[in-house]
């Protein structure tokens, strides 16, 4: 582990929170003020993010380590850091959370108490990728629920309070198994002793400390039976977040009553935690349950991918189409992480494609939020039949809008194709039959996506929107960047795989030295 000579990971973290004890103070009339505010507080964590990523080492190693006693009779510390799993997630959470603060400007009714909760967001996504103790990972995760749950209920459409409710219960639904899965971990955090020696009851919920006693070859810390069925606690909880089928109901309703501004941050970061979280504690800390459950966690990708797929060709509602989308472009994550083993060269192609297809989900989908809300301020409607050959209308809205749907259904030289490439691949080695399976919704996404392209920007001009404006420059300038790195990765994928390889390798050794080891022990 390094350290880093300031606190970085702190304030990235904390920097939002200051910035909401500034608008606390600031006057509602004072419009101008509360943006400008909101956009410096989190316009710094994301200048912190890019000085992160200058003096990041992709030795796959935990780095910018902060480590302080916080509760020391139950050994609980202040613990932060980042590797190569956590790093793009840190750097796209800081990226999005700055032009989703842009993209609200048009925010003005409580526009002050909006900033507010927006910035509380932040602070918990900043947490949740940074904490490296099981306490602070909770405290952010739960941190999360409350300003998304106003956000939605207070500033979302027609049936707000229905979808923030149901999005609260289900999160928190899951949240309780993964306090009962952090409890067993605590009190069950014991180091078996070698020959001779005592079993030594650690009383930790570090996480490092936990995924190191998964690879102790003197015997288990947790009894096999004992570790699948914690593995199914984070599991539950972690697949509702991603969201995996079955657990996917919440997602359209939130997406399609939320503000564009949170659904971008939905569809951008928060449906990342799920796998993050799988990778972060389940991979490492638990094995020979990732181990066990990786066909299951193939079979869900798979239904994932094709049911979102045909949900999605069955939509009327724009921004729907873009939801269902989600559950299928994070099928794709599930299955590229069910395949955790070397293939060729030394190089993790399946859980590879899962975090490729993190990044790529985050700033396409991202992209297609913040231009379906475009063109909702000016049309008051998301309906795709209501268009029709926009693109004589809004030429550049219309290449934005392709562009990105472009990327979304893999065309190659874009994020989307390596990330889904690399899925297949590895998924592949493992899984022929569902890889097979899965390839079909490559094809369905070609299907919906053409589709909606063909009715709502090609053919006839609908003469009811001859008053549509084109895409203003604020629009534009929210766009671009993602548009940008979607091209980079797509052209140039090192660009971000140089920061995650060694961690996902570690990663790899981890999962099957610690299945190897519950193996040879269970005979």
């Amino acid at each position: 582990m390094e350290s880093f000579s300031f606190p970085i990971l702190t304030l990235m973290i904390f920097i939002p929170l200051v910035g909401m004890i500034v608008l606390a103070f600031t006057k509602q009339s004072q419009l101008t003020a509360i943006r400008t505010i909101a956009s410096i507080f989190s316009g710094i964590p994301m200048i912190l993010a890019v000085i992160l990523l200058a003096n990041y080492n992709p030795s796959g190693d935990f780095q910018f380590v902060e480590k302080v006693s916080w509760i020391p009779s139950l050994n609980i510390n202040y613990f932060l850091g980042a590797d190569g799993v956590s790093m793009p997630m840190l750097v796209l959470t800081a990226l999005l959370s700055f032009i989703s603060i842009v993209a609200s400007f048009g925010i003005t009714h409580r526009a002050k108490e909006y900033f507010i909760f927006f910035l509380l967001l932040e602070v918990g996504m900043m947490g949740v990728f940074a904490a490296l103790d099981f306490f602070l990972f909770y405290i952010f995760w739960e941190i999360m629920l409350v300003p998304m749950y106003f956000l939605i209920g207070i500033w979302g459409g027609p049936r707000k309070i229905y979808a923030a409710i149901k999005f609260f219960l289900y999160t928190l639904f899951g949240s309780i198994f993964m306090l009962v899965g952090i409890l067993i971990l605590y009190f069950f955090a014991v180091e078996p002793g070698s020959a001779g020696e005592v079993a030594r009851n650690l009383h930790t919920l570090d996480l490092t400390v936990l995924a190191s006693m998964a690879q102790n070859e003197n015997g288990l810390f947790l009894r096999e039976g004992l570790q699948l069925l914690v593995w199914m606690f984070f599991f539950i909880a972690f697949a509702i977040k991603v969201p995996v089928w079955p657990f996917h109901t919440w997602l359209p309703d939130a997406h399609v009553e939320a503000p564009t501004a949170v659904s971008v941050i939905l569809a951008g970061v928060l449906l990342k935690m799920g796998t993050y979280g799988l990778l972060r504690i389940s991979f490492p800390i638990l094995p020979y349950g990732t181990d066990y459950f990786s066909k299951f966690m193939a079979v869900l990708g798979v239904i994932g991918i094709i049911y979102g797929a045909l949900v999605s060709m069955a939509q009327k509602d724009l921004k729907k189409l873009v939801a269902y989308s989600s559950v299928s472009h994070m099928g794709y994550c599930l299955l590229g992480m069910s395949v955790f083993s070397y293939f060729g060269e030394p190089f993790i192609v399946g859980i590879s494609g899962c975090m490729f297809q993190m990044v790529s989900h985050g700033l396409i989908t991202g992209a297609l939020f913040l231009l379906v809300g475009v063109i909702y301020d000016r049309a008051h409607t998301r309906e795709i039949a209501a268009f029709g050959g926009l693109w004589t209308k809004v030429p550049v809205y219309g290449s934005l809008m392709t562009f990105f749907c472009m990327a979304s259904l893999g065309l190659p030289g874009l994020s989307g194709f390596i990330s889904e490439f690399l899925v297949f691949v590895g998924g592949f080695a493992q899984y022929k039959v569902l890889t097979g399976i899965a390839v079909i919704g490559v094809v369905l996404t070609a299907g919906y996506f053409l589709r909606m392209i063909q009715k709502v920007f090609l053919g006839q001009f609908n003469v009811k929107w001859s008053n549509l404006t084109e895409i203003n420059f604020r629009e534009i300038f929210t766009v671009v960047p993602l548009a940008i790195l979607t091209i980079m990765i797509g052209i140039y994928p090192r660009v971000l795989s140089y920061m995650m390889d060694d961690t996902l390798m570690k990663l790899s050794d981890k999962i099957i030295n610690g299945v190897n080891i519950v193996k040879g022990i269970l005979g």
